[in-house]
């Protein structure tokens, strides 16, 4: 019998979540190719490795950006190659799919998305928001007639929304995340230290020294590239205050995301979030000093996911759980979501 999965189809990492099972696999969203012949050579962690160091006929691709795909092809071929690594298939029978995806994309994105995940083996594929998501995975009880908001910070999109009955009240999708502080990195280093470096090196400069607010101790780090000046190989020190310049501007863009958000809520649900607070989710919750800047600049209390990098799916495994396959049209998941909160309430009422 095949196992219904839960995908949290990153920009950066893809997520899946088997039902019975847990997360079973959280690999990046890069593809190698041979451009010679067209065949798949490396998915994910194995691919990743690849980046920045390949000839010329092999091409790495992020067949994701912005949460949405760009390479439709190379996305099917990647989700093929994580399903059938699983084993999830039945004899005779194919999983259902819950699929993940940034609030305000197209209506021709949701439908490729759904396209991919069809061709990769589902049976039937359910869309569902990330915010959302990223809120009952973080533990969030967000059936109830109680504000709660959440900012999903991932790898192309922060995801920001308030949420009420099941429902997205208002929200913002925004294509600022963790790519473009990788990005904000890269050209600090290129402008101030005529240094170029890749996307791993500048990856790597956020994780480890990158900070929301100016450090209290300056921290230093030796990170390696090709002089522009020179064209050789080139060892510099960088420190945390320089990488915590190079990704403020980035970083108070989604903070007044976040404001607009705020100031489009419904006065009750506003009042509710003071005492409930803010959750944030996704990659970028693991950058040291973001509760406090999100705090200062919102006045309102924030508090990272306890496993922030799971939330999505383990937010898919919560909704897996409670799929009722007779009763949902196609691609939606509103009749999950209603099923839940239909049994939340009798459970309470025992």
């Amino acid at each position: 019998m095949a196992r219904d999965i839960g995908i949290d189809l990153g920009t950066a990492n893809v997520l899946i979540h088997v039902k019975g099972k847990g997360i079973v696999l959280n690999e990046p969203s890069v593809v190698a190719i041979d451009t010679k012949t067209g065949k798949v050579l490396a998915v994910g962690e194995e691919a990743y490795l690849m980046v920045g160091r390949t000839p010329s006929n092999i091409k790495v691709i992020r067949p994701l950006k912005g949460g949405v795909i760009a390479d439709f092809d190379i996305t099917e071929a990647m989700l093929t190659h994580f399903i059938d690594r699983l084993n999830v298939k039945g004899f005779l029978t194919k999983p259902n799919i819950l699929i993940c995806c940034p609030t305000n994309i197209t209506t021709i994105e949701q439908k490729a998305i759904i396209q991919a995940a069809e061709k990769s083996g589902g049976r039937n594929v359910y869309l569902e928001e990330e915010p959302k998501v990223a809120a009952v995975g973080a533990g969030l009880d967000i059936f109830q007639p109680n504000g709660n908001m959440v900012i999903d910070m991932g790898g192309g999109t922060s995801d920001i929304a308030v949420l009420s009955l099941g429902g997205i009240v208002t929200s913002s999708s925004i294509k600022t995340a963790g790519d473009k502080l990788d990005a904000d990195i890269m050209n600090y280093v290129k402008k101030e230290h005529k240094l170029l470096i890749g996307e791993r090196t500048s990856e790597k400069i956020k994780i480890t020294i990158g900070a929301a607010l100016p450090p209290e101790k300056d921290e230093i780090m030796e990170i390696r590239g090709r002089d522009m000046v020179t064209g050789l190989p080139r060892t510099i020190s960088i420190t945390s205050i320089e990488i915590y310049g190079a990704m403020h501007e980035t970083l108070m863009l989604i903070v007044e995301q976040a404001k607009e958000v705020l100031e489009t809520t419904p006065p009750e649900l506003a009042a509710d979030i003071i005492n409930t607070g803010i959750v944030v989710t996704g990659g970028g919750a693991l950058i040291r000093g973001i509760e406090k800047l999100f705090s200062d600049e919102l006045k309102v209390p924030v508090f990272s996911a306890e496993k922030p990098l799971d939330a999505v799916a383990l937010g898919t495994g919560v909704l897996l759980n409670n799929i009722d396959q007779k009763n949902r049209p196609a691609n939606s998941v509103s009749g999950i979501l209603m099923r839940l909160l239909h049994n939340l309430k009798n459970r309470k009422g025992r």
